[in-house]
């Protein structure tokens, strides 16, 4: 038997959670106990429903955007948090997932994609919107170490230094770089510099359009 979800949902426009309602409701193994329109109310009802889900909107009064992710996470840890923003930026993804989002949906994708990334999260995955899938390859792997394709360099390349050639092609900061690695910022910083010295480049941008020139895919 499917485990019954409970969900909260967390909008500041009111046609918005209607919206998500009707939605749910549709949805045989979902219901709505609670919602929220600004940061405030949602920290106190994530910590007294003990809902399994939460849909969020990060633009909400008193969220202080991926950020908010991680308070969240304080007062409820168990809770399933379902990202549903405008905001399309590919580092932006990639922080709130890194925050511990557990899916990340975009206001002009498909409705459908409500109950499919539900479904995801209910095998333990996590799920992101086919319109900025294109900002992380792989959502279930996101922690691991990129595998960096061989390339052919005119100089040669040492496994790190193609991992770090690939992150930097996606655009990825140094403290993103590190993240990904399990390095610190700063050695993530030293391996960017050593490249750099190495292929004989100045700058983020010599260092892509170096990566791009050898097929890696850009970020």
């Amino acid at each position: 038997m499917i485990h019954q979800l409970t969900a909260i949902l967390a909008d500041d426009h009111a046609i918005v959670r209607e919206g998500l309602k009707l939605l749910i409701t549709a949805m045989d193994d979902v219901s709505v106990i609670a919602e929220a329109a600004d940061g405030q109310s949602l920290l106190k009802l994530a910590q007294e429903t003990k809902a399994d889900l939460l849909v969020l909107d990060l633009g909400m009064p008193g969220v202080s955007g991926v950020p908010f992710i991680a308070e969240i996470r304080d007062v409820a840890p168990r809770l399933k948090i379902v990202v549903l923003t405008a905001n399309t930026e590919p580092r932006t993804v990639r922080a709130a997932l890194e925050a511990g989002a557990n899916a990340y949906l975009t206001k002009d994708g498909d409705p459908e994609e409500l109950g499919t990334a539900i479904e995801t999260l209910r095998l333990g995955k996590t799920y992101v919107a086919r319109t900025v899938r294109f900002a992380i390859a792989d959502p279930a792997d996101r922690n691991k170490p990129p595998v960096a394709p061989e390339v052919v360099s005119p100089v040669p390349l040492t496994p790190r230094e193609r991992q770090t050639l690939l992150l930097v092609a996606q655009g990825l900061t140094a403290r993103e770089t590190a993240e990904r690695l399990g390095i610190s910022p700063a050695t993530a910083r030293k391996h960017r510099e050593n490249l750099m010295r190495k292929l004989d480049l100045h700058t983020t941008a010599e260092l892509t359009a170096y990566a791009v020139r050898l097929g890696l895919p850009a970020g």
